[in-house]
């Protein structure tokens, strides 16, 4: 890749992380910042920073990923999901920067029989899977140079995801209810972080399933999960339905990664055998 300087938004989170990490081993250009340092929804701000900082590539892994407290707080959502992501394509075409941005297998009401495809017409069924989605829609209206990556059951170095939430609800109970009829694909950010840089290298644009090849139910991914981490509990499989959450969330909403494999002329692995690579030397988690 030639020498191109890189900003990337919510440092915080384990994407973000994850890009960190991979652009320091290379050795390449890059201004990392918090969500303190630089606040997507702020119009003023985001225009400020990229024209001082003036990256080719911003990698916007700063999110509203709180899926239930969406429902009762839309527009926490929205500022951040969909006007934060136009403040974002705005300032980039101001400096003719690329814009590399993450959505979600939520914009899909999960009603398909198969797997999803880009050409599959959205149906989001709750707040947080709309305010992404009309984050895709302001990036493709204002934006030719950019890459939308829909992304499922995204999981690294963090807390913000479901392994993290499996160990501790296993550090307090003996029997664990998990969703048998929520199926998608478990996703690590150093997969995500690897084809996302390869892409950029080919010099793709547009939009993309960026997954692994399979899908799970959540139940089988605790199954895994607590295999691996050597944990010894009852796991019992139960209908979502039960938890009464206050967002819906789709029954299968597993995505095709066949358009991205094509472009990057490669086949990706299962699901499994990437988290199994992971997660074969670990025995607890912080």
């Amino acid at each position: 890749m030639k020498r191109l300087k890189f900003l990337i938004t919510g440092t915080k989170g384990q994407l973000a992380k994850e890009f960190v990490k991979e652009l320091t081993n290379r050795g390449l250009e890059f201004t990392a910042l918090t969500k303190e340092e630089l606040d997507i929804s702020d119009t003023n701000k985001v225009f400020k920073v990229i024209k001082e900082v003036k990256p080719d590539i911003v990698i916007n892994c700063a999110a509203y990923n709180l899926v239930d407290k969406a429902e009762s707080s839309p527009t926490e959502a929205i500022a951040v999901n969909t006007l934060g992501v136009a403040n974002l394509a705005f300032a980039c075409v101001d400096i003719k920067a690329i814009l590399v941005h993450y959505s979600t297998d939520y914009v899909f009401d999960g009603t398909k029989v198969g797997f999803y495809t880009e050409e599959d017409r959205p149906n989001p069924l709750n707040e947080y899977g709309k305010s992404k989605l009309f984050g895709e829609f302001f990036i493709q209206k204002v934006l030719e140079n950019y890459l939308i990556f829909r992304v499922s059951w995204v999981y690294g170095e963090g807390r913000q995801n479901f392994i993290y939430k499996l160990l501790q609800w296993a550090k307090e109970r003996e029997v664990l209810q998990i969703a048998f009829n929520e199926v998608s694909v478990p996703t690590y950010t150093g997969f995500i972080v690897e084809k996302t840089l390869k892409a950029l290298e080919k010099g793709l644009t547009g939009l993309y399933h960026l997954v692994p090849r399979g899908y799970a139910s959540r139940y089988e991914w605790a199954k895994l999960t607590l295999k691996l981490f050597r944990i010894e509990k009852v796991l019992i499989p139960v209908e979502k339905e039960i938890f009464n959450l206050p967002a819906k969330r789709p029954d299968f909403s597993a995505m095709s990664c066949e358009k991205i494999e094509k472009a990057l002329g490669e086949e990706f692995e299962e699901w499994d055998e990437i988290y199994s690579k992971v997660y074969s030397n670990y025995v607890s988690i912080s």
